[in-house]
């Protein structure tokens, strides 16, 4: 008697942990996709080297400066030729487009002065952040999911625990 209150038990908890994991494998679904421009300022008529990873279809890349790119699925990387006639000094955005999931990524053109000025408060550095993963351990944090869980696991253990209770009541002791 005491095997089937075990049992029960433990398929209870790996009922309610089996029933959270979906949720949780949820949370990494776009992390991964990463693109870069090399080099980032570069002459008219020059090749750039276009990179993504992360994505598990083909990547759309595309730019005033050069013709629309693609990279295959099964690659990582592809080239693109900057046009000829592109403005020295202009800064164009190149974005990669993986399904729903996108990027962009700045591409300056040598020679003259940029387009855009730097920030007055912050000369000489990027405008954008730097990537450093989803922030730390609030990184995602959804309440619905947390609250979920909860319930899955109060509901678990409190129906072990009646179901104990009662088959001990029930042999008289």
């Amino acid at each position: 008697m005491r095997a089937i209150r075990v049992a029960s038990a433990a398929l209870l908890g790996v009922s309610a942990l089996a029933m959270t994991a979906p949720a949780a494998q949820a949370q990494g679904d776009n992390s991964g996709f990463w693109a870069t421009v090399r080099p980032t300022t570069v002459a008219p008529g020059e090749h750039v080297r276009l990179r993504a990873t992360g994505c598990e279809q083909s990547v759309t890349v595309s730019s005033g400066v050069f013709d629309t790119v693609t990279i295959p699925r099964w690659r990582t990387t592809a080239w693109a030729r900057v046009d000829r006639d592109a403005r020295r000094g202009a800064v164009y955005e190149v974005s990669f487009y993986c399904g729903t999931f996108w990027q962009s990524v700045d591409l300056t053109i040598a020679g003259g002065r940029p387009d855009r000025p730097d920030r007055p408060d912050r000369p000489g550095h990027p405008e954008h952040g730097v990537r450093a993963g989803e922030g730390g351990t609030f990184a995602g944090l959804d309440l619905k999911e947390i609250g979920l869980g909860a319930a899955l696991i109060t509901a678990a253990l409190g129906t072990a625990y009646h179901l104990s209770r009662r088959r001990t009541d029930e042999d008289g002791s």
